[in-house]
């Protein structure tokens, strides 16, 4: 059995106190820079998009390395976005994978004293919520528990966004009977069990992929997951392959 790093374990303990949208990403940043031993941490929702946002930084380094970043459309945290997949730069003057991003290699040095930058996508399925970046000053790369950590963190983050965005009853714990929505039995909603056993038939998936499928599509469209239940429900809505 794997034991949960530090910060994965103070990111569950915040899916049950009901934090609002913004309160959470500052919860999840202070809890990276105490945890991973980085000086500071930024979240955007929304990256790769022209609707992104940032949610919450730590201090103005983290906002400036945010900004340069869709100034230039390109960089750690854009091409985390992009890919799905960490980008982990120990030392950003000694590294040949900034040579992908030229003017944000250029503009951190001559702007900031920023030495390491660690780009974790908010990632569910296909579906690209946003990017946690994490940074320090001086050159060096996570451990390899850290890293655990930091992918374990980004993807319990993530499920904390996306539920937020799609889930009205997780704010509301007397509705909920005080339930996390992290808790399948969430899904008790005849709508969305129902949604659920459609997109499941649809595509040929598991019911957690069918009901990742329904919540990705309700993030994107900026929607309540129980609205796509009900166009999917009412047959209004069917999922494809090629809405991956």
């Amino acid at each position: 059995m794997v034991e949960l790093g530090s910060v994965t374990r103070a990111l569950l303990a915040i899916a049950h106190d009901g934090a609002d949208e913004r309160a959470l990403a500052e919860r999840i940043c202070q809890a990276c820079v105490t945890g991973l031993d980085v000086d500071g941490a930024v979240i955007s929702v929304l990256t790769a998009s022209v609707s992104r946002e940032t949610l919450w930084a730590t201090d103005a380094t983290a906002e400036l390395l945010e900004e340069l970043q869709f100034t230039l459309n390109e960089g750690a945290c854009m091409e985390a976005a992009a890919t799905g997949s960490p980008v982990l730069i120990p030392d950003l003057h000694h590294s040949t994978e900034t040579a992908r991003w030229p003017m944000f290699a250029a503009a951190v040095a001559e702007q900031t004293d920023v030495r390491a930058l660690f780009a974790l996508p908010l990632q569910w399925g296909t579906v690209n919520v946003g990017v946690l970046d994490l940074y320090r000053i001086a050159p060096g790369g996570l451990s390899a528990a850290q890293r655990r950590d930091a992918v374990s963190a980004s993807e319990t983050a993530t499920l904390l966004i996306l539920g937020l965005r799609t889930d009205p009853g997780h704010s509301d714990p007397e509705r909920d009977g005080g339930m996390s929505w992290l808790d399948q039995s969430h899904s008790s909603r005849a709508e969305i069990h129902q949604a659920t056993g459609m997109v499941l038939a649809q595509l040929g998936v598991s019911a957690q992929e069918a009901l990742a499928r329904m919540r990705g599509l309700a993030f994107v469209e900026q929607r309540l997951l129980i609205d796509v239940a009900r166009d999917v429900v009412s047959r209004r809505l069917r999922f494809t392959e090629e809405m991956r």
